[in-house]
């Protein structure tokens, strides 16, 4: 399918003028925008524009450029004047075909689509005696959008987000018309999750008559001498996504309480969990290694290695995230001698850390002497992996900027995790391509497009979607072609029209992301890494705030 877009006047020929605007101006921008719906959301689909910049070109060369191409279809767009009452949308066709023709059903269809989304009044579909119409060897129909004379008609015409919808409501028509194919279907309309039941209250855990044998990495957020302190990271932690919970010990006779927020086998998973934590602003996190022993399942979801965790809080208390009693860890991994001991308590490994790679054992649990290097690409750096802000501390951090930005934060927390996507990354990836969802650059907002998909410049905005959530995915998608060569997920449509042209796995960290999601964008990745830190910290002193307006 051949398709020729005329953007009216252009030049020397301003075209309409009125309440500050230029018909060129209004007709071009609309013009582009289809193109790129066109192009990006059907299957054979070529288009030819009269012009793609403020050019002057007669009608005698427009018509003859496409018939020299051979376009199946010619569309004029125009702006309408008159006196500053008259307003609304017409379509016209040449005046020498009935009203039976196919040219004239076409006409309806078009009418139809634009009518749904332009919000004008109505004026009907017409014919007249137009040289883009009569001279043209295709089927052909000009557009008169609203008139630029007319107070409310031209509001309308001053926003970006209208124009857009002009654009989508004519590629409507145009699909509907010549049955386009699309190159995805829309995405379902998410249904809304049931209510939440709450959570029993926990019960002492037990103990399987088997022990299972094997390594556990606990990853620690802190150890007090206080529970109450405990509880209060406890709550602190799980206000920011965690999973934490209070994990009793005895070291030197002594009790501690102990903020546990994971156990696994794998070291690497467990480094991962401490450096989103630290990453979070809590230095004092540290990892355990316990070597065989009973596992069993907490409360809340986490591993411990022997029963007395049953007598974890599950106090939902907030505050200042408190410090250990006397002293805390600041490296990445601690032995139990650097959980501070209160005054006069004999420390276990007499404060001296082992040199080397030498370990030492309290019991049955194994405690790294030494700091874990810091690992590049399987922390925060890495594209997959869990979502750790909410998504109101997403959406707050937005509004501290752009109070008018759409609430987006749900969709890349639930469309993340359904692609194991780091959601609130893929967040604040969005919100530095958009300028906090302003929209200050060549893709604007009714395109919904939050990655800047297919936009190469001002001359292509790259590629629109239906709706925010199919931008969102759309966005995941993109992430996902680039991290890893598996196949996508088919729960939900492809919507994203570039997936097939990324380099399959060529991308899985953010940073690797430089030079290809942006040209040259030698420091891409760490600019989004840097702009997700920022939320980090907004979120951790937003709820510094909340708390210091509890009263007791």
């Amino acid at each position: 399918m051949k398709i020729y877009l005329d953007p009216g006047h252009g030049g020397n020929d301003p075209g309409a003028q009125g309440n500050g605007l230029n018909e060129k101006d209004v007709t071009l921008d609309i013009a582009l925008k289809l193109r790129s719906i066109l192009v990006n959301q059907f299957e054979n689909v070529s288009v030819k524009m009269s012009r793609e910049s403020d050019i002057t070109k007669s009608l005698g060369a427009r018509t003859s450029e496409a018939n020299a191409w051979g376009a199946d279809f010619y569309l004029s767009i125009h702006i309408n004047s008159a006196g500053a009452s008259a307003q609304g949308y017409e379509d016209y066709i040449y005046n020498g075909l009935s009203r039976s023709s196919r040219t004239a059903q076409i006409q309806g269809i078009i009418h139809a689509e634009v009518m749904k989304v332009n919000e004008l009044i109505d004026r009907g579909t017409r014919q007249a005696n137009y040289h883009v119409l009569r001279e043209s060897n295709m089927e052909a129909v000009l557009t008169e959008n609203g008139f630029i004379s007319n107070a409310h008609d031209s509001a309308l015409m001053k926003q970006d987000a209208w124009r857009q919808k002009v654009a989508q409501g004519h590629a409507n028509g145009l699909a509907a018309a010549f049955n386009l194919v699309r190159k995805y279907k829309p995405a379902p309309v998410p249904q809304p999750a049931p209510a939440p039941t709450p959570a029993p209250a926990p019960q002492p855990v037990p103990v399987p008559s088997t022990p299972v044998s094997g390594t556990l990495f606990k990853v620690y957020s802190g150890s007090f001498k206080s529970r109450e302190n405990a509880d209060e990271r406890v709550a602190k932690l799980r206000s920011m996504g965690f999973d934490a919970f209070v994990d009793i010990t005895n070291i030197s006779g002594g009790t501690w309480y102990r903020v546990q927020i994971g156990a696994f086998a794998n070291r690497e998973n467990a480094e991962q969990r401490l450096k989103v934590v630290q990453i979070a602003g809590f230095n004092d996190s540290f990892i355990i290694i316990e070597g065989g022993g009973v596992t069993a399942t907490s409360p809340t979801g986490g591993t411990s290695s022997t029963p007395d965790n049953s007598g974890a809080s599950d106090s939902n208390s907030s505050g200042n995230a408190p410090s250990p009693e006397v002293g805390s860890s600041t490296g990445s991994v601690t032995n139990e001698g650097s959980e501070a001991a209160p005054s006069g308590t004999t420390d276990p490994n007499n404060g001296t850390a082992l040199g080397g790679d030498s370990e030492t054992s309290s019991g049955s649990e194994t405690v790294i002497e030494t700091p874990i290097a810091p690992v590049q690409d399987s922390t925060i750096n890495s594209i997959f992996g869990p979502t750790f802000l909410s998504p109101e501390h997403m959406n707050r951090f937005v509004k501290n900027v752009n109070p008018s930005a759409p609430n987006l934060g749900s969709l890349y927390l639930k469309y993340g995790e359904y692609y194991g996507i780091r959601g609130d990354v893929a967040f604040a990836q969005a919100v530095h391509e958009t300028n906090f969802f302003r929209f200050t650059g060549v893709v604007k907002p009714g395109q919904d497009n939050f990655a800047g998909i297919g936009a190469t410049g001002p001359n292509n905005p790259g590629a629109s979607f239906q709706t925010p959530e199919e931008g969102v995915i759309a966005h995941l998608q993109h992430l996902f072609a680039y991290a890893t060569t598996n196949p996508l997920p088919n729960q939900f449509p492809l919507v994203d029209p570039r997936f097939h042209l990324v380099s399959r796995g060529s991308a899985p960290t953010w940073t690797s992301l430089n030079g290809k999601w942006a040209v040259p964008g030698t420091t891409y990745g760490q600019s989004v890494l840097n702009l997700y830190k920022r939320m980090v910290n907004f979120s951790i002193k937003n709820l510094d705030s909340i708390q210091k307006e509890i009263q007791y």
